[in-house]
């Protein structure tokens, strides 16, 4: 497939209603061409009116799209009637300019292999070089893609590689190793009291004083018994005997 400052082919191929474009009748003009599989297919359809649909701000920049595939005069126009489509389809049915840009080479459907043409976008700048190349396009955004690329904006990146670029980070961004290294050096150890446990009452304490004061009332109820008693035994008798 062609890259960005190659030289397109010599061609000269007909439209669906019977002109015949060339690369000599479009020098000095910045051009599009769009290269798909086969006219009334469900996809191409899509691509082919999204075009259609945008056709005026293409003309509002001066910029013709042109659709190439390998369908005679008689599919384009056909095509073309049925979908009310308002640019120049181009029959390449010896696929001079399919092959001369590359469009063409093995394709791959549900496991099966076969030659067929790239669903790829050209455009060209006024001297007849290539000036940008969308290799892959979705049908749906095609148009927009196309004229977001000529009005000068966004979207003429290439197809992305599947790496993905490193995040950046602002100037005061620390690294998070060295933050959770700070936090982790700054951060006191939790430490926990052991728990007090009140000594449990003896309850030999509680009854001592009771114990006691019974201990002390047997003492004082026997202990002046026992004195009159001997006192009794002391004395001696009276004279009678």
């Amino acid at each position: 497939m062609l890259t960005p400052g190659s030289s397109i082919p010599d061609f000269a191929l007909s439209t669906q209603s019977g002109q015949t474009v060339s690369k000599a009748s479009l020098k000095g003009k910045r051009f599009v061409l769009y290269f798909y599989p086969k006219d009334s297919t469900p996809a191409c359809t899509t691509q082919a009116c999204g075009i259609r649909d945008a056709h005026p701000d293409f003309q509002k920049l001066g910029v013709p799209v042109f659709g190439v595939s390998a369908d005679d005069v008689k599919s384009h126009q056909k095509f073309a009637d049925k979908q009310a489509l308002n640019f120049p389809l181009l029959a390449d049915p010896d696929r001079v300019l399919i092959e001369g840009l590359g469009a063409w080479g093995e394709k791959s459907l549900y496991g099966r292999k076969y030659l067929g043409i790239f669903r790829c976008t050209f455009v060209v700048d006024a001297g007849g070089k290539v000036e940008q190349v969308w290799p892959k396009v979705d049908v749906k955004t095609h148009a927009a893609d196309v004229l977001r690329y000529l009005q000068g904006g966004a979207g003429t990146e290439p197809a992305p590689t599947g790496k993905k670029a490193p995040a950046k980070t602002s100037g005061s961004a620390k690294p998070a190793a060295k933050v959770a290294t700070r936090r982790q050096s700054a951060a006191k150890p939790i430490t926990k009291k052991p728990a007090v446990k009140k000594p449990a009452a003896k309850k030999s304490a509680v009854k001592k004083p009771v114990a006691t004061k019974r201990a002390a009332s047997k003492t004082g109820a026997t202990k002046p018994a026992a004195t009159k008693l001997a006192a009794k035994r002391a004395k001696p008798k009276s004279g009678k005997r």
